[in-house]
C-alpha cells in the first residue's frame, strides 16, 4: 500500500510539473482615423474602406474594413493577431471613399505602423484624380 502511495504521490507530481502555463500573445491594435481636409460633404451611402497593406509585396491586403460613411473623420480599429505579423514586412495603412463605385477621395500617401512602433495613424484622403 505505501508503495502505492508513492507511486500516486509521483504520477501527481510528474503530471502537475508536465502543466506549463502559456500566455497567449496579445494582438496587435491598429487605430486611429481616416478623413480629409476639404470641407466637402459625403453623399449618403458613401463607402469607406481602410486597409493595412503590405508594402513588400503590391496589392498585397493584411486586413481590410469597408462601411458606409456619413461624415469624417472616420474611427477605425484592427485587432491583428501578434503571430500574424512578420518583421520582414512593412506595414501601411491605406483609406479609400466611393459613392456609388465611383472614387471620391483616397491616399496618396502611405501611412506606416507596425514596426516603427507607430499604431496609431491619422490617415488624410484627397480628392481622387
Amino acid at each position: 500500500m505505501r508503495y502505492v502511495a508513492k507511486f500516486f504521490l509521483l504520477f501527481i507530481v510528474l503530471c502537475t510539473s508536465a502543466c506549463i502555463n502559456v500566455e497567449p500573445q496579445k494582438p496587435v491594435i491598429v487605430n486611429g482615423v481616416a478623413g480629409y481636409l476639404e470641407k466637402v460633404r459625403l453623399p449618403q451611402d458613401s463607402r469607406i474602406t481602410i486597409a493595412i497593406i503590405d508594402l513588400n509585396t503590391p496589392g498585397a491586403i493584411v486586413a481590410q474594413k469597408s462601411f458606409n460613411v456619413a461624415r469624417v473623420p472616420v474611427p477605425f480599429k484592427f485587432l491583428l493577431p501578434a503571430e500574424s505579423i512578420d518583421r520582414s514586412i512593412n506595414y501601411a495603412v491605406v483609406a479609400s471613399i466611393q459613392y456609388k463605385g465611383q472614387l471620391i477621395f483616397q491616399t496618396y500617401n502611405k501611412y506606416p505602423v507596425i514596426h516603427n512602433g507607430i499604431t496609431t495613424a491619422e490617415v488624410i484622403m484627397k480628392r481622387a484624380r
